[in-house]
């Protein structure tokens, strides 16, 4: 990449309803397009049919490869349109459900992160989270589920 030249990404996407109204579009921010999309910032085909699910999205670094791939799709049949969408995306999950969510590690428990001992001496001292080493001690051994 040539010095000072930013990096593009643009984004085909496709968006569905329940009932499988279908929405083709392109973005140079997926993120964004989607939440505007499940949110009806705009007026129109998406807020009227209630399209608010990402169930297929190609990314592009030129935005004229993503146009024409935008168009391509827009020229298809449905029953092809449902084919490249199934063939990704069988069950037609929501792709960006858990886009913004915070990611928990899978090993932690339900405490929080920042609860770590205090460097008090003697027993009944607290850590940050108000509970005491024998608390703690308490825990251990005990599920989550």
């Amino acid at each position: 990449m040539l010095r000072g030249m930013k990096e593009h990404r643009y984004a085909v996407y496709i968006m569905a309803s329940r009932s499988h109204n279908l929405y083709i579009g392109v973005t140079n921010d997926i993120g964004r397009r989607v939440r505007e999309h499940k949110s009806h910032t705009f007026e129109g085909f998406t807020a009227r049919y209630n399209v608010d699910r990402l169930v297929w999205y190609k990314i592009y670094g030129d935005v004229r490869d993503a146009i024409a791939r935008e168009k391509q799709l827009k020229g298809w049949i449905r029953a092809k349109k449902i084919r490249l969408i199934e063939a990704l995306n069988p069950t037609w999950q929501d792709l960006s459900e858990e886009w913004g969510k915070p990611i928990i590690p899978p090993q932690a428990d339900r405490r929080s992160f920042d609860c770590a001992p205090a460097r008090s001496a003697g027993a009944d001292r607290e850590n940050r989270c108000g509970r005491s080493a024998q608390d703690d001690s308490n825990e251990e051994g005990r599920s989550f589920g």
